[in-house]
């Protein structure tokens, strides 16, 4: 296995908890952090130029009844719009109940924001996202109106175009922007659709976190769901399934969060451990809970999100600063 390295601290002054990230057209890293460790800090977007210097973009836009902003996975769109997560219902209180949304964001260089619109509401857990052909896919990790038979967990994918606006979502098997459904078998871990990344040849990948399982969904030539099918699961080498991303020759790059952990997924869906960390502060460049891997100038890049403890879980405490790591792509 390889040995992670510090690759940043963040600022303590507006980052407590980091999470999704993407690159802009100037090459730039841009992360997503919805600083669920403090509950008086709101959510914002963080930009780290290519020589490595941080600095806040944008606050996001803050929920009308909350008052904060809780914003997890990210994407960009060919026009530099902004698409986030605001996953408000972390820690699942009556309060925040299907108070997530989608947001669609546009904001200049210097962080003035433009245009804002929420394209989705309603929604109880989104997390992660990706957009292919004018369309986005949001997972959302906990269906919590959907009672299955066999007492699953129920989770799914959505998908809607980039200029929808202004969509409830009802939680229900009958939504028509729902596209795939996963259910989640671990009666320890009762969470599920979470990472999601498209490969190189735009099959859609969808992480089962509960499972530590990646499923493969396939396109019809509508560009309707044609299959959704697991495609690897070791439980071995791969415990947990959070943010994930592609690198161009196929092989996946997969946080595994409960176990402080990295791990590689070939493209005949082959599963490798290839980084681990013990319970740590990430100072020294360990990997205190990742959240999101990327790959950005040539090596894999993830963010430490350092919040969760429980069973299963490695990490025990959360601690400051807010740290990133890097790994070689091996």
């Amino acid at each position: 296995m390889v040995e992670p390295k510090l690759f940043m601290t963040l600022p303590e002054e507006y980052v407590c908890t980091p999470d999704g990230m993407t690159v802009d057209k100037e090459g730039n890293l841009i992360l997503s952090c919805p600083n669920y460790a403090d509950p008086r800090m709101s959510g914002c977007v963080v930009r780290i130029t290519k020589d490595k210097k941080v600095e806040k973009w944008f606050d996001v836009p803050r929920h009308p009844d909350t008052g904060l902003a809780r914003n997890m996975g990210i994407e960009l769109d060919e026009n530099g719009n902004v698409y986030l997560c605001d996953n408000q219902d972390w820690k699942r209180s009556p309060e925040t109940r299907c108070k997530g949304r989608v947001l669609r964001i546009k904001a200049d260089e210097q962080g003035n924001i433009l245009e804002s619109r929420v394209v989705a509401w309603n929604m109880e857990h989104p997390n992660g996202i990706r957009i292919r052909d004018g369309w986005m896919y949001v997972t959302q990790s906990r269906m919590p109106d959907v009672k299955h038979p066999s007492g699953c967990m129920t989770s799914g994918v959505y998908r809607f175009r980039l200029e929808d606006e202004n969509i409830r979502v009802s939680n229900t098997m009958e939504d028509s922007n729902l596209f795939a459904v996963f259910l989640t078998r671990n009666p320890e871990c009762q969470y599920g659709a979470d990472g999601i990344a498209f490969s190189p040849s735009g099959d859609l990948y969808v992480g089962n976190f509960g499972d530590g399982e990646i499923y493969r969904l396939t396109f019809a030539p509508n560009g309707e769901l044609a299959d959704n099918v697991p495609f690897a699961r070791d439980p071995a080498q791969l415990v947990s399934t959070d943010g994930m991303i592609f690198d161009e020759r196929g092989n996946l790059y997969i946080a595994d969060f409960r176990v402080n952990a990295i791990c590689k997924m070939y493209s005949d869906g082959r599963l490798e451990r290839i980084a681990q960390s013990p319970d740590c502060d990430g100072l020294d460049g360990g990997l205190d809970q990742p959240g999101e891997p990327i790959i950005w100038q040539e090596k894999l890049i993830a963010s430490c999100f350092d919040l969760s403890v429980g069973p299963g879980k490695v990490n025990t405490a959360h601690e400051m600063p807010a740290t990133m790591s890097e790994l070689p792509l091996i």
